[in-house]
């Protein structure tokens, strides 16, 4: 059976997919760490590398939307104004180098990040009174870091987890700065992937669009899940989540 959406023709199998992929972007979204990086590879399956990571962005930014709305109140507008200026940086150096990057080089490039993250999550965790990093450099490397990650391969989740976790946010205060980010970022990045890497197309916005019920779906039940999370629980949790999911990429 053949599912026809846009210019588009699925399979059941891509359509299970693509719903899912949705659905888990949604819970990323709400605070369900790491289900994010799940989905990018799924996508992948679907329509490629490349092509995917313009499928996913306005997925993204409509998720972002609800992340935002829900935890719009717990933002940390003085981390994120340190953030984005560089994370724009970043954003145009994946731009640069996207097109003729070694997709092997830049899938271990994106596995060795990751694991940096996770090291950075865990060595914070595991030193309760160790100074919180907050140089300069420190916050220009993780901005540029999570720009070309998010640019390049929308995989700067753990990235910015690593940065949250460091600055000792609570959780929803956590969830709502991340929102933000992502949305701010996503939104900076449409221009490119229209214009430059031409991956957007009124097409794939079609498809997006018709993705949105999974959406929401998945954003009310990360929303559910996280409030069933202890505040103490909740950085394990994404700690976890980060060292299951770059496992998974690494498969």
């Amino acid at each position: 059976m053949v599912f026809e959406i846009a210019s588009f023709s699925f399979t059941l199998i891509d359509l299970g997919l693509l719903l899912a992929v949705a659905a888990l972007i949604g819970m990323a979204k709400t605070g369900l760490q790491g289900a994010g990086m799940i989905a990018v590879p799924m996508l992948a399956l679907v329509f490629g590398a490349k092509s995917s990571t313009g499928v996913m962005l306005p997925i993204l930014i409509f998720a972002d939307l609800f992340g935002v709305y829900y935890y719009n109140k717990h933002a940390n507008w003085q981390h994120l104004k340190k953030l984005i200026p560089f994370a724009f940086a970043g954003v145009i150096l994946g731009t640069i180098t996207g097109n003729v990057i070694n997709e092997t080089v830049f899938a271990h490039s994106m596995i060795a990040i990751i694991f940096v993250s996770l090291a950075i999550m865990i060595w914070r965790e595991s030193n309760a009174k160790a100074d919180i990093i907050d140089s300069f450099w420190f916050v220009a490397a993780i901005g540029i870091a999570g720009g070309f990650t998010t640019m390049v391969g929308n995989l700067a989740g753990p990235v910015m987890a690593s940065y949250m976790l460091s600055m000792q946010l609570p959780k929803n205060r956590f969830i709502g700065t991340a929102a933000w980010f992502f949305l701010i970022i996503n939104l900076l990045k449409v221009p490119f992937h229209i214009w430059v890497w031409e991956t957007i197309t009124w097409d794939t916005v079609l498809l997006n669009t018709a993705l949105i019920p999974a959406i929401a779906i998945g954003a009310v039940l990360g929303i559910s899940i996280v409030k069933k999370i202890p505040e103490a629980g909740f950085r394990w949790f994404v700690i976890i989540m980060t060292a299951a999911s770059a496992l998974a990429m690494m498969l």
